[in-house]
């Protein structure tokens, strides 16, 4: 053990002479010699992810480390750290030299390609080789689409100065908040869209947080945290959507922070989206927060009126409409704080004029504005959706929130939990932390029943339409 950890030392100090520290502290600080036996170097690797790495990257550079050495006739042996599968519940190790044991010599580098299954991919089971991830974009969210204005000029043109040279502008991490509505998804996709046509080789990803808290989970499960590390790690531009979502998710936190270290010290880019700014963020770790920081954070505002008559004037146009000028500046005046509210009014003033044979005039612009603003008036919190759903079953909202497993208790806590998805869009993390202090599989589960039983069952039909009505859905 003395004489591999003297040898393996002095290779170390030849190739942190050779490579930047940010490699170096990625890739060869976590590996640990084991023993030198006839003239073989053995050294353990956190993960398969990493053999395939190094082999790929720096297996000359070993080569000639280990010939300085140990000698011209050394050889090197990984022992890799495999994730347990479902039927092996126990990690196991991969190494010394047999048929079917990854041996890797580096005089022969030939010899060591495809010994080790592909890293697997949280988005697709089994495992794919990275050129074929999907990069999960909205081509329909692009920069041609997105009206400039003074309340967005900031956060476009870093954008698009992101999409013209990812991870190589000081807008690293380029973080983009505002309220709901503004276009924060519309612009993260955007730079994700341009990327791809500007450098078809680079891997884009984009991923809701709730979409990765998910996975993380998945994956601690199926002991494959490793796999879920390195696939992020992969990433050439990754774009993570409603950052806010990390709060209170100690975990997930964590295993973001290494993932968002990794892409920053490779000079990758990060694009996060989020509905305030850093410094009014809660229950995040100061140490990611401070990261947020790091690049640009960029706020999206409420659109002025110029702004939101091209928006709507875009929408027709895209959408092969024509309305009177008198019609689209009262819809510019009406709706003032969310792009999301002017387009759904487009589409509703359409809809009605298409089904009912109307003119599209003021007149009827003005009705459609008038119960369209009515109808998005009023929120519900989560409690207060627990409240109807309570008094429309006749159940106490603390009964929804307890363990009880009676039939009509468990009925209106699953109306609860799938009305609460529904109307406030919360994740499911954190209706259920609300109702019950349940996890989000419960919420998942619960809104699959709701969703099944009302095609199939004329009762729960029944008290899913009369709570639509309660909720003016």
């Amino acid at each position: 053990m003395n004489q591999a950890l003297n040898i393996w030392n002095k290779c170390l100090s030849f190739i942190k002479d050779n490579i930047d520290d940010a490699a170096y502290e990625t890739w060869f600080k976590p590996l640990v010699p084991i023993d030198f036996k006839d003239n073989k170097l053995k050294i353990q690797l956190p993960s398969k992810f990493y053999y395939e790495w190094i082999e790929d990257k720096y297996w000359q550079l070993l080569k000639i480390a280990l010939t300085k050495y140990a000698g011209a006739d050394a050889q090197l042996i990984y022992r890799i750290k495999m994730s347990a599968d479902a039927d092996n519940k126990q990690k196991h190790l991969m190494d010394v030299p047999s048929s079917n044991r990854p041996r890797v010599e580096v005089r022969n580098r030939k010899t060591t390609k495809n010994l080790v299954p592909e890293i697997k991919n949280p988005f697709a089971f089994p495992g794919i080789k990275k050129i074929n991830i999907d990069s999960n974009l909205n081509p329909n969210y692009n920069f041609d689409n997105f009206v400039e204005g003074a309340s967005n000029r900031l956060a476009r043109n870093a954008a698009m100065a992101v999409s013209k040279k990812p991870g190589g502008t000081s807008f690293n991490p380029l973080l983009v908040y505002g309220d709901v509505g503004l276009g924060k998804t519309h612009l993260a996709n955007a730079i994700g869209v341009e990327v791809k046509s500007r450098f078809p080789d680079k891997t884009v990803l984009y991923v809701s947080t709730e979409k990765f808290i998910q996975q993380y989970s998945t994956a601690t499960e199926r002991n494959n945290r490793n796999d879920f590390i390195h696939f992020y790690q992969m990433i050439d531009v990754l774009i993570v959507d409603d950052i806010q979502f990390l709060s209170g998710k100690k975990g997930t936190q964590d295993v973001f922070f290494h993932i968002f270290n990794h892409l920053h010290q490779n000079k990758k880019q990060i694009i996060l989206t989020a509905d305030k700014s850093p410094v009014d963020m809660q229950d995040i770790q100061q140490r990611l927060l401070s990261r947020f920081k790091w690049g640009l954070s960029a706020e999206l505002q409420k659109p002025d009126y110029k702004m939101r008559k091209q928006i709507i004037l875009n929408k027709l146009f895209n959408d092969g409409v024509e309305l009177p000028e008198n019609v689209i500046e009262f819809i510019a005046k009406s709706i003032k704080t969310n792009i999301r509210e002017l387009e759904g009014i487009i589409i509703s003033l359409i809809a009605h004029a298409s089904f009912d044979h109307k003119e599209i005039n003021l007149e009827l612009a003005q009705e459609i504005v008038q119960n369209y603003v009515k109808q998005t008036k009023k929120t519900y919190s989560i409690k207060m959706i627990q409240e109807i759903v309570g008094k429309y079953f006749n159940v106490e909202i603390e009964d929804i929130q307890s363990k009880s497993r009676k039939r009509d208790i468990v009925q209106a806590r699953q109306f609860a939990m799938y009305f609460a998805k529904k109307i406030t869009n919360k994740p499911y993390a954190e209706i259920g932390k609300q109702i019950g202090n349940r996890n989000h599989a419960t919420v998942l589960h619960a809104c699959k029943t709701i969703d099944g039983l009302k095609k199939i069952d004329k009762d729960f039909n029944r008290f899913y339409k009369d709570l639509e009505i309660q909720f003016s859905l």
